[in-house]
């Protein structure tokens, strides 16, 4: 067991150099602690007072990398922002920040290199939205772009609709 000290220089050491979530703070502070919750609750109010932990700031950035980064649609990102002990109302403002273009853009690259894998499949549509469902996009958004990566991977052109 460390001294509550070593922790929270320790703790501010990984803050400075990424976000992090109250939730895991304080998980890495207990363990750190040997189980002292009093002790591991000080040291994150310390880091939380000083700045060192935001959880707003945190879930734009999570919200932010998940959608961008792994192609996360919204449902999965809340999702996971509550796993992390995040309130719904952090989640939807840090959801509205991220820019839709891009992540949609990600979600039709996805969704066309699994067509690809998928090709001459009889259920490529329903596999298509399961998995585009599966990464946390809400079915209206799925729907289209997944007719839109049926019709392109059949060498339909678009300027039909």
């Amino acid at each position: 067991m460390e001294d509550k000290d070593k922790v929270l220089s320790r703790l501010q050491k990984l803050c400075a150099g990424q976000e992090c979530c109250t939730k895991d703070v304080y998980s890495k502070a207990l363990k750190a602690l040997g189980g002292d919750a009093h002790a591991a609750s000080e040291v994150v109010a310390s880091l939380v007072s000083d700045g060192y932990v935001d959880d707003r700031r945190y879930a734009v950035a999570f919200a932010r990398d998940k959608a961008l980064l792994t192609g996360w649609g919204p449902v999965k990102v809340r999702f996971a922002l509550s796993g992390k002990g995040i309130s719904g109302e952090v989640a939807d403002a840090a959801l509205e920040g991220v820019d839709n273009e891009p992540a949609s853009r990600k979600l039709y690259a996805l969704l066309s290199r699994k067509a690809y894998a998928l090709a001459g499949d009889p259920q490529m549509k329903l596999k298509l939205l399961k998995f585009a469902l599966g990464r946390g996009y809400e079915y209206d958004t799925v729907r289209p772009l997944v007719e839109q990566v049926i019709r392109s991977s059949a060498g339909v052109s678009d300027d039909n609709d």
